[in-house]
Order: structure tokens, then sequence, then C-alpha cells
């Protein structure tokens, strides 16, 4: 009985499905399976199961089996990456005769294949089927990302180094860089980072490695690349070079390009930095998806009493409204959805951006281009001839760019834009820092957002608990019998106990006794006990604390992105 045939006898396929997939086998030869897989027909795990009830074999699920290094080695690595099966047990020896080597694959077909391998171990083979997704994790995890890819490659160039001729140093490169198979290593550690859902890769050369790192959730976490990888490091640097179209001739100078992708019928953009260091040439990438969804500050999880606020202050006429945080906090992301929540037919706005992350209907964006000389002041100063009721500005960096904000604003715009400080109330004594005079940042400065992005609680692994009294911040308690969430790991969250962030919040809303207080040019920290105490400040870390207390993230967190 075939494949085909258990599929249409447990109804998960039509007999028209079938039909069609059988014409597409026809006419690329790729398994009947794995097109009905691939046009969506029918699930992985159902495939599986019908395969298992061909040959009569076992499923398990690669996920939940522990495999030790020794049993890891019973089959050289060449052979897991050709014939994509992994050894996962090694059975106990009995009477004398060699324990049998279990062997996970998902395509038993070839038998002919596990014949010659159980000559190859010596010891009889057992077979199990995993989920060929499964399969592909495991072998991701223990043999490396693009590890077949690096075998074949170290196979092919003996002992001679890529990129290591003196005589033409520059053509080898370029050459080594257009291979086949370092094209396919680059691609691989690209994808890997984006399906981890990474938002920055970094490539760091050291003496005897090259260190391979995706940030996600806000965390840099080491990508587990074969050692093997260092051999290839100037090949794979003269690849994303020449994707990036920069020069691959030039090592002593920090180049920046860009690199567009698609993967799994997304588009997205990928900032190049190149910087030179001791040991070669160091590459960081920040992952931005074009195709994503703009995110409402509902989603974002800005608390109610922060949204009725800064709704109010988003709706003024006139006036600057600042977000604040470090890199990678989602400035950006909720100044969009801000945007997005006054734009209309009677409002006209426009945004000057570095880069142009999110495409917003009815906006008018421009893009910041420093080749021509078309900078945030620059355009600015522009735009004002178009007639904006709203402008955003992507950052404000330097006193050109604060003092442009402050006259838009005071000349009847409604200005928002993001700084780099720790809190809200660092932010009015960084704009006198910056060169802006205290009496024009005093009387258009409207209110200050700051935020940070926490790592939120793997749903698929949350489980409740009770902490230690020394595992809560100084002056916080639970009420008797409360429990915080954390999570315990699974493959949902690699095993981290979180799957994605939340925002947490700090508002100042600026009334006079602070409009006089930057007049004096107080400090941040008298600000803040001024905001407090007439309360229109409302603390981040408090909002990180609600957010903890209902399950969404973790003290620990919180402390970790709060604590100045």
């Amino acid at each position: 009985m075939g494949i085909a045939t258990i599929l249409l006898d447990q109804g998960l396929i039509t007999s028209e499905q079938l039909e069609m997939a059988l014409m597409e086998h026809r006419e690329t030869g790729e398994r009947l399976d794995q097109v009905l897989v691939k046009r969506g027909m029918v699930r992985d795990d159902e495939v599986t199961r019908a395969i298992g009830e061909q040959f009569d074999l076992p499923v398990i699920d690669l996920t939940e089996v522990a495999v030790t290094d020794e049993v890891l080695q019973a089959i050289p690595p060449q052979i897991v990456f050709r014939q994509r099966c992994v050894p996962i047990e090694r059975r106990p020896a009995s009477n004398g005769s060699p324990g049998a080597l279990r062997v996970a694959t998902a395509d038993p077909f070839d038998l002919s294949v596990f014949d010659e391998l159980r000559l190859m171990v010596g010891c009889p083979i057992e077979l199990v089927l995993a989920e060929e997704e499964e399969l592909r994790n495991f072998i991701r995890t223990h043999y490396g990302v693009g590890g077949d890819t690096l075998e074949a490659m170290s196979r092919g160039r003996g002992d001679t180094d890529i990129a290591d001729d003196e005589l033409d140093a520059e053509a080898s490169e370029a050459e080594a860089a257009q291979e086949a198979s370092v094209i396919k290593l680059v691609n691989e550690l690209l994808f890997e980072a984006i399906d981890s859902r990474a938002t920055d890769v970094h490539i760091e050369p050291y003496e005897n490695k090259l260190s391979v790192r995706y940030r996600v959730d806000g965390v840099l976490q080491r990508a587990n690349v074969p050692p093997t990888i260092h051999s290839f490091g100037s090949a794979i640097v003269s690849r994303i070079k020449i994707m990036a179209s920069l020069n691959i001739a030039e090592k002593r100078k920090p180049q920046d390009g860009r690199i567009t992708v698609r993967r799994k019928g997304q588009e997205f953009d990928l900032r190049v930095s190149v910087i030179p260091m001791l040991f070669g040439e160091g590459i960081v990438l920040r992952i931005l998806n074009k195709s994503a969804v703009l995110m409402t500050l509902d989603d974002l999880g800005m608390p109610e009493h922060i949204v009725t606020t800064w709704d109010k202050l988003i709706s003024r006429p006139h006036g600057i409204l600042l977000v604040t945080g470090p890199t990678g906090s989602g400035k950006s992301t909720t100044l969009y959805g801000s945007l997005n929540r006054i734009v209309s037919e009677e409002i006209k706005a426009i945004t000057v951006e570095d880069p142009v992350e999110y495409h917003v209907g009815g906006v008018n964006q421009i893009q910041v281009n420093h080749k021509v000389g078309l900078d945030f002041a620059a355009g600015l100063r522009s735009i004002l001839r178009h007639d904006p009721d709203v402008i955003m500005i992507g950052e404000i960096r330097d006193k050109e760019t604060a003092e442009a904000a402050v006259q838009a604003s005071l000349t009847g715009h409604l200005v928002f834009s993001t700084l780099h400080t720790n809190d809200a109330c660092g932010a009015l004594p960084r704009l006198l820092d910056m060169g802006v005079e205290p009496y024009l940042a005093a009387s258009s400065v409207e209110g200050v957002l700051a935020q940070r992005l926490v790592r939120r609680v793997c749903d698929q692994c949350a489980e409740k608990y009770t902490p230690e009294a020394s595992e809560l911040p100084e002056g916080v308690s639970l009420e008797p019998g409360e429990q915080l969430t954390r999570g315990a790991g699974c493959k949902n969250c690699f095993q981290t106990g979180y799957r994605g962030r939340v925002g947490v919040y700090e508002l100042l809303r600026v009334n006079e006794p602070i409009r006089e207080m930057v007049m004096d040019r107080a400090n941040a920290a008298k600000i803040s006990r001024q905001g407090l105490q007439d309360g229109v400040l409302s603390r981040l870390q408090d909002d990180g604390l609600v957010k903890a207390r209902r399950g969404l993230t973790t003290v620990s967190e919180v402390m970790r992105v709060t604590t100045v």
C-alpha cells in the first residue's frame, strides 16, 4: 500500500488533490509526499505517520530525544548530511552481539542505503521515523548551521586556505565568494537568523575562531555553527560585501550597505555594517521585515492609562512629542502606531526617516540620503514648505536637527521624534546639552514617552511559581498566595522560557512647574521628583512589574531591562 493510498483511505487528501500532486510529481520528479506537503494539502506529521504505517516503523519526537556525543560520532557527519539520517541511541549488547544503533530518518525509501550503513558501523541498524522539520532542526542543533556545506567545502579545499593567494588576493577572494558552496553557506546563516526571529546577526573574527551570534528577543545568543567555519571567514565576509554592493578590496575603512532577501514569501531588508578589526572584518546585519504588519499601540502592550494620556498629546495641534530609549527598544514602532492613530484626510503627515521601516498609508515618507546631503535637518527644513500638519523626524541627533524641530513646533506643527536617553525625564536636559535654549525647550516639548522591550513568557511552557522574597526588588511584595509566571523552556522558545516581546512604558506630561525647572536647567532627578509629586509621571519599572504580576513577563526580565 503506497503513501497516497493511505492518505486517501484516512481521508487526509481528496482524489482531486492527489491527481494535482501526481501531475507535479511527473513534471518535477519530486517525491509525491513532499509535493503534497509543499502544496499544503496535508501536514508533515500526517505524512510521517502514513510512511510509518507503510513501512511498519515507529514514529518518534526528536525534540524529546537526548543524545550523547558517543552516539553522534557513530555515523560520520558527511553520511548524516548526505543521507539525512541521525543516530539517536545505542541499544545495549546482548549474548555477545553488538547492540543495535537506532537511526532516525524522514526518508526510509532507499533501504539499500541503510544496509550500507549497517556494514559501515558494524552493528544492526534499527530505523525509526521523524518529521522532516524536526530532523533538520536536530541536524542544525548537533552538527551546526551549514554543517553539510562546510563539510563539503572542507573536503574540496584540502589544505589550501580560501582567499589566501598572495599573488592575487583580491581576485582570489572575489572568486571564492562567488563559489556555490559559499553562497549556500551565507544563505543558510541568514535564513537561520530570519527563521529564529533574530533582529541582528553578528559575525566576529577572532584569532582562532569565527563567532556568529543572533540577537533574538533583544538578547544575543551564539549560533550553532561548526568550528570549521573559521577557515572560511574571509570568503563569508567577501560574499556578504558582494551582496551589499560593497568594495571587497577595501579592508581598512568601515563600510555600510544593504541587502534585500526573500524568505517564505516575505521580503527582508538587511542593513550591513562592516568594520575592520584586529583579526579581520567584523559584520553586523540589522534585519528589517519589510512585509511586517504595522502594530497598534494596544498590540505593543501600552497600558490603558498611558494610551489615554498619549492620545490627548498626539491630538494637539502643535508641540514636540519625544519617544526615548536605547537602540532596538521599539521607539520607531511606537511612532508609527501613533501616526496611524491620527492620520486622516484632514491631516497631512510627512516623515524623514533612516531607514523607512514601515510603509504607512496616507503618510508622505522621506528616506535620509547622506550621500546627497539629505539628513534629518535638511529634510525637516524642506518639508516645512510642503504645508504639513504633523512631522515625524526619525531621530534628533544634533543641535541643528533639535533647533529645526523646535522651530517647526513653534510655527504650528506637531512634531514626533526619538531621542537616546535612559528615561523620560532625561530628555529635556539632553536637549539643553545639545545647545537648545532652555526657553525654547520648555515652551515646545509637550510630552516624553520612554520605553523598553521585555521578553514575554512563552505561552507553551508557562508555569506558575511562588518566588522567594530575595527574587523580588526592594519595596515590592506579593499578596499572600499570589504567584508569578515563568517559562520552563520548550522547543517553541528554544528552551529559553521566553518567546516574543512586549513594551513597558513611562510617560512624562510636561506641566508648568516642569517647564519652570527646565528654564532653570534642573537635572533629570529633580524633574522626576516633581513629575511624581504632580502625578504627571508614570515609571517604567512600575509598568513592568504590573506586567510581571499579570504573567506577561518575569520580574528578573523587568529588572534586567529597566535598571539604569
